[in-house]
């Protein structure tokens, strides 16, 4: 390697490099509905836009809301409304010494969906067929028009916002069956539906998709929801901003 080679390096290593790594970050905690529908498609845009790095954190909303005490996350975000939220904690036995602490505003919107393999040719689900499969009534598709095959429950852990909203509104509040394929994120909902023919779960509406079948069902709209503690800081206000902005067009719908 010549000299001059070795001195242009340098001066690279020197004076470019600290730069991106002093780059402030604005980190979040967040369920399924916010990170798949906003905090993703609007990532790259907005740390190109603002040269703050965007850190998302798919913790799910109890987890989120921990972190946001804790104070390692500047903000919170889930696919329910502050409300739902609380009410979500509380059953999962999170102490929430004083609720006016914390400021919430709605930067979205979503749907909860369900999802079957691209091969299912079950295209209609009612709230009581989806109500019998997903609290273990009903085990085969032949029961609901599909084939004569064991249905598989997949099941996220961290998407607790979408799981609530499916219970309260759909199941009725009554506890899903403990029979059920469980892995993380909507993103593993997702690969483990594609990947099992008589599959069946839910996600946020981003996830829809050629790879899988989206059968009509009851609609579940709900908020999508970014929480602080105390005021925004700057860089959380930026993102608010952006959100709201710019970043509008790049948001799913």
């Amino acid at each position: 390697m010549s000299l001059y080679v070795r001195l242009t390096l340098s001066f690279v290593m020197l004076f470019v490099l600290p730069l991106s790594v002093l780059a402030e970050e604005v980190r979040v905690g967040a369920g399924a509905a916010p990170v798949e529908n906003i905090l993703k498609p609007i990532k790259t845009p907005f740390e190109k836009a603002t040269g703050l790095t965007l850190g998302i954190f798919a913790s799910g909303p109890k987890t989120a809301f921990l972190d946001l005490e804790r104070g390692t996350v500047d903000a919170a975000a889930a696919g329910l409304s502050y409300e739902d939220w609380l009410a979500l904690l509380k059953k999962e036995g999170v102490t929430i010494p004083d609720a006016k602490a914390y400021q919430s505003v709605v930067i979205g919107k979503d749907k909860v969906i369900v999802l079957t393999h691209a091969s299912n040719p079950v295209k209609t689900l009612s709230k009581d067929q989806l109500k019998s499969i997903f609290t273990g009534k009903v085990t085969n598709w032949k029961d609901v028009g599909g084939n004569d095959a064991a249905i598989l429950i997949v099941w996220g852990k961290l998407t607790q916002g979408t799981n609530s909203m499916f219970i309260k509104n759909i199941l009725d509040g009554v506890e899903p069956t403990k029979e059920v394929l469980e892995t993380g994120t909507a993103a593993d909902v997702k690969n483990a539906v594609e990947t099992n023919a008589e599959a069946i779960g839910i996600g946020p509406q981003s996830l829809a998709g050629p790879t899988l079948n989206v059968p009509a069902t009851p609609e579940l709209a709900r908020p999508i929801t970014l929480l602080t503690k105390g005021a925004p800081k700057a860089s959380v206000q930026k993102l608010l901003h952006f959100v709201s902005g710019d970043g509008a067009a790049f948001i799913k719908k």
